[in-house]
């Protein structure tokens, strides 16, 4: 799953460099289809489902899920990117977002928070703590900053299927939930909106969008519960 983790990693990083105004949305999954199969992997989310593309690509107020095609990116966009890979048996799945040429204090804050509430997220994922844990410091830190987490979608344990259990919510209480084990992998997702957490979903049947309109971003990290703390897989170092 590690293999596969720096796949997914260095999948995103490639996509990331190709986000400039006027790239076409099913290019960057072109890119990142033809980058996986290279590494003798595939793209775990083509045909998952009935999902019709191999990568999300979600604009501004698609929180996730959005399927690349004909769009073109514009300056002042924000896009979240979200990558999964199976090669032997395993999957990895990771997520992150950017801004296209946009230097907007308040967008960027946004951003900076999402991350940070992932990070915040992943130093509870250690052997001996509880699931709780872990949604409880992501959802605290995201609404001390003023915004809020998505309810309706959530991490998930990982590993030969795409999605296992237990579910990771990014809000919830601590001390509460599973016991963190050895052996256990989860992908943990904070989905956060600039305003409310509620969401629709487009008549696509795919995209997840925010119900007031407000932007919204993405940032995921697939990671292990280790005997000595906790292994970050979708990482590129």
């Amino acid at each position: 799953m590690r293999k596969n983790g720096k796949i997914v990693a260095e999948a995103i990083d490639l996509v990331s460099k190709n986000l400039k105004p006027g790239t076409k949305t099913k290019e960057l999954d072109r890119l990142a289809k033809e980058f996986i199969q290279s590494k003798e992997a595939q793209p775990a989310f083509y045909g998952y489902r009935g999902y019709p593309a191999n990568i999300c690509v979600s604009i501004d107020e698609e929180v996730v899920h959005g399927i690349p095609g004909d769009r073109e990116l514009r300056p002042g966009q924000v896009v979240s990117i979200d990558i999964g890979v199976y090669k032997d048996g395993y999957y990895a799945d990771g997520a992150a977002t950017y801004l296209i040429q946009n230097n907007d204090q308040k967008t960027s804050l946004l951003l900076d928070v999402t991350k940070e509430a992932l990070l915040l997220g992943l130093e509870k994922a250690v052997a001996g703590n509880y699931l709780g844990d872990i949604s409880h410091t992501i959802q605290t830190y995201v609404e001390e900053n003023g915004y809020s987490v998505v309810r309706e979608l959530v991490g998930h344990g990982i590993g030969k299927s795409m999605h296992e259990e237990p579910q990771v919510p990014n809000f919830g209480r601590p001390g509460t939930g599973p016991v963190l084990v050895p052996g256990m992998v989860l992908a943990i997702e904070p989905m956060v909106n600039a305003g409310a957490y509620q969401v629709l979903t487009k008549p696509d049947g795919w995209t997840i969008v925010s119900a007031d309109g407000s932007l919204s971003a993405h940032f995921e990290h697939t990671v292990a519960i280790t005997e000595s703390g906790s292994m970050v897989l979708t990482s590129l170092n």
